[in-house]
């Protein structure tokens, strides 16, 4: 059974890996299905690396029960994700292809555009290509919640661009950003991105 990302996304709090990591615990304590038991368990390990814990993530990792498209995609992403967080930008990227290349193949659009906005972080010099692929995949997909990468994506964009001095094109990104969590995000992400088109306003403005 597939796992929803909203049922992820109600476990989450970014804020807080830690209290993430005991609601992500007690889920998968009570999941009386193997395959949504992998994957929460594969999210159990990115709350272990957000607390920089990242030899108990892959502990983690090594213990799920790879079967299945969606498993495989997550394990190989949050495997990805460890190794980018321990500053190994380098060994992340062949965990993140083969998350792309897994979600890609099962038609997994919002694990798909994951991947390559990990990649895209993983990979600056690459960031504009991965962005542009990631953003194709969006233009085929219906999902709200999947539509909701678009204010990412954006975001990342416009910072890369401001902080290469570029700030009319980043000005320009975010306020894509900005267009997309109007229409698909939450109202912490509207603020956000009026906080970011205010900076790069300024800074066009002279500061």
């Amino acid at each position: 059974m597939l796992l929803a990302q909203t049922r992820i996304d109600e476990l989450w709090d970014f804020s807080d890996p830690a209290a993430s990591e005991a609601r992500l615990r007690a889920a998968v304590d009570s999941e009386p299905d193997a395959a949504t038991r992998a994957e929460l368990e594969t999210q159990v390990a990115r709350a272990l690396g957000l607390q920089g814990r990242f030899d108990e993530a892959d502990a983690v990792l090594d213990a799920v029960d790879i079967e299945g498209a969606a498993v495989a995609a997550r394990a190989s992403l949050e495997r990805g994700r460890v190794r980018n967080s321990a500053g190994d930008a380098g060994g992340a990227t062949a965990y993140l292809l083969a998350a792309a290349d897994a979600a890609s193949g099962a038609d997994l659009a919002f694990l798909h555009v994951d991947a390559l906005h990990m990649l895209a972080i993983a990979e600056p010099e690459q960031a504009d290509a991965w962005t542009a692929a990631a953003l194709t995949v969006l233009d085929g997909v219906d999902d709200p919640r999947t539509l909701r990468r678009r204010v990412s994506l954006h975001d990342n964009t416009g910072w890369r661009l401001f902080d290469a001095g570029r700030f009319r094109e980043a000005e320009t990104a975010f306020e894509r950003a900005r267009d997309a969590a109007i229409r698909w995000g939450t109202p912490q992400q509207v603020a956000w991105a009026d906080e970011a088109l205010a900076e790069a306003r300024a800074a066009l403005a002279g500061g």
